[in-house]
């Protein structure tokens, strides 16, 4: 049995993940769905203060909580900064990870470096009313909430310089290609360290196809 710890992306929550989430234990599997504090059911905590060391803790504190190990630790979007530096702190807990069309970025590199300059734009803009606080991109769900600004700028530190766990994975969302997320799905795919999937979903590849996705994470328990 592996025990999978799921982590959302920016402006959303952990509800995002409860179509795979159910899937998973139906073959044995142990589920955990981590929610970042300020946002989706912990929106009320949003404050500009919040950065992505906050979120990493959250991640490590839910890991620490439960004592979970052999743990496949499963990042959407903006999660992926997030399971890049839990990875660092908890390396020994943590067996596989895996990038879902997710931000990867080396030691030492935000997501404001790594995003498109429309993106990075438009987290400027988007606070401009709400100080600390980017508000979803237009046309968003309703159910997104704004996302704190300095949890795009602090950059992930790994130790060794590189990310520690071994067994990676990417999966990427083709439709709508190329996007924001093309550049990383190419320099892992140029890597023979990694295992790299294909969904033809849009970004929301959890919403969006359910069953493929939860088949390429069962292959990570295998």
């Amino acid at each position: 049995m592996a025990t999978y710890l799921l982590v959302h992306g920016a402006w959303g929550g952990g509800a995002a993940w409860n179509g795979v989430a159910k899937r998973l234990p139906l073959v044995g599997h142990e589920v955990h769905i981590a929610t970042l504090t300020g946002l989706g059911a912990m929106k009320h905590h949003a404050a500009p203060g919040i950065t992505l060391s906050t979120h990493i803790a959250d991640v490590a504190g839910l890991i620490d909580e439960f004592d979970l190990n052999n743990i496949i630790l499963v990042g959407h979007s903006y999660g992926g900064m997030v399971i890049s530096g839990v990875a660092d702190a908890r390396e020994k807990q943590i067996a596989a990870i895996v990038y879902v069309d997710a931000f990867l970025p080396r030691d030492g590199e935000a997501l404001w470096d790594i995003a498109d300059e429309p993106s990075r734009k438009h987290y400027i803009d988007g606070q401009r009313n709400v100080p600390g606080l980017t508000a979803p991109f237009p046309g968003a769900p309703p159910s997104l909430s704004r996302h704190p600004l300095l949890t795009l700028t602090e950059p992930v530190r790994y130790r060794s310089g590189d990310l520690p766990v071994k067994r990676r994975t990417y999966i990427y969302a083709t439709k709508g290609a190329p996007t924001v997320f093309t550049k990383f799905h190419d320099r892992v795919t140029a890597d023979s360290g990694w295992r790299v999937h294909s969904l033809a979903t849009g970004h929301g590849m959890m919403q969006d196809d359910p069953d493929g996705l939860t088949t390429l994470l069962l292959a990570e328990a295998r």
